[in-house]
């Protein structure tokens, strides 16, 4: 089984902030593969998937994105996966809105959800002999701040120019999750790491 995760805050208001683009591209998952609705568990939100023949499971972490780890690390436990059972869907201010950043492994490049997980993780990554960043990861490129505070802005709406965007980049997401699923990481990478936003 694979677990793929999706990064965002709970709440009617922050569900069309750039911060949450995980969700979005979960969402956009769940509507392609889902099986049944979304249930709470793992301190989330949860969906099994069938992506090929690969049992899936969707994840929406529900404890805000700063302690996104406590539930990541719960259901990583429970179901005993491996950190290569694991990819986590993110935004990222670093890559032009609608990129697409496929790695293996990584830092959290200051990604304070990311950061959450790699914490919580590091007593499965002792286990296999591995450091808590080694899962894999899928970026969604949310655009630079600018002169906006960082905070301010992954927590507003994405502007009219990046929905437009967006859309076709969570089409693309969601299709690389099924790439990561039914070929490995390699063939995802080669693929999606070369396309171009917009």
């Amino acid at each position: 089984m694979k677990l793929v995760v999706g990064l965002g805050n709970p709440g009617k208001e922050y569900a069309a902030t750039r911060h949450n683009a995980g969700f979005m591209a979960l969402d956009r998952l769940a509507v392609e593969c889902g099986q049944g609705s979304w249930q709470s568990a793992h301190h989330g939100l949860i969906m099994p998937a069938a992506i090929g023949s690969e049992r899936v499971l969707l994840l929406k972490p529900m404890t805000y994105m700063n302690l996104s780890g406590k539930s990541v690390a719960e259901a990583v436990r429970y179901f005993r996966l491996t950190l290569a059972e694991l990819l986590v869907v993110v935004d990222d201010v670093a890559l032009p809105c609608g990129g697409l950043r496929i790695r293996g492994a990584g830092t959290s490049g200051g990604h304070r959800g990311l950061a959450s997980i790699e914490s919580s993780l590091a007593a499965q990554a002792v286990k296999e002999e591995k450091s808590g960043r080694d899962f894999a990861r899928i970026r969604i490129g949310v655009d630079p701040p600018g002169r906006v505070p960082l905070e301010t802005y992954v927590l507003e709406s994405f502007s009219p120019a990046q929905w437009k965007i967006l859309e076709a980049a969570l089409h693309r997401a969601a299709e690389a999750v099924k790439c990561w699923i039914g070929e490995g990481l390699v063939p995802a990478m080669n693929r999606y790491n070369a396309d171009e936003p917009g």
